[in-house]
């Protein structure tokens, strides 16, 4: 069982929790992370390209001169895609690129995620993450005192409405709730700042899942 100290909002050393080894150590599977990534990317997409055919361009698709008896080749529509202003052959319509992988791969990514930021040191427990206003300045000052590098992730266990608004005007610090975690997030951040209950939830819902 792996253990990590717990600070509180001075950066202070509060004291020491016990993290569950099956979720915080073990094994990153690139191929799990690599596909999750790929869903969420996929179900980003709004899919609303659209080009017209043949029977949708504008115009009546004339028939541009008589089948036979002019020597050129024959052509039954100026609406026909070898056409200036005809349909386009095979063009992309509106679709969904969302696709579905399993329970058990999406859990394995996830928690694959939590590994990775864990083995390089990337991970910051609080004691809690109530900040005492919403200003930015406060955010500032907390990342500023904890030494918190790069794009920071905070996860609480509930909605926190403070730091919800204090990150809102950063560019490098966000804020979700333990429920919405997830790999496309945890990768993109370079620090995964967490309150101590936001990390019971997450260990019960991957012992659970």
């Amino acid at each position: 069982m792996a253990k990590i100290e717990v600070k509180n909002l001075n950066s202070e050393k509060v004291r020491d929790i016990t993290l569950n080894d099956s979720v915080w150590s073990g094994d990153v599977h690139e191929d799990a992370l690599k596909k999750m990534v790929r869903l969420q990317l996929a179900a980003t997409r709004q899919g609303t390209r659209k080009t017209k055919n043949r029977s949708e361009v504008s115009g009546g698709g004339r028939k541009p001169w008589k089948q036979k008896g002019t020597g050129r080749a024959r052509q039954g529509s100026i609406r026909a895609t070898q056409w200036v202003g005809g349909g386009v052959p095979h063009g992309v319509c509106p679709r969904d690129y969302s696709f579905k992988i399993n329970k058990k791969e999406r859990v394995l990514a996830l928690v694959s995620a939590l590994r990775d930021k864990m083995s390089q040191g990337k991970i910051v427990i609080f004691e809690n993450l109530e900040l005492p206003t919403l200003k930015t300045k406060d955010i500032k000052e907390l990342v500023k005192t904890a030494n918190l590098e790069g794009k920071v992730l905070f996860v609480t266990e509930s909605d926190c409405e403070n730091l919800y608004m204090a990150c809102r005007n950063l560019g490098y610090a966000y804020h979700i709730v333990a429920d919405e975690i997830n790999v496309l997030d945890i990768l993109n951040a370079d620090t995964l700042v967490f309150d101590e209950a936001a990390v019971k939830k997450i260990e019960e819902g991957m012992l659970n899942a």
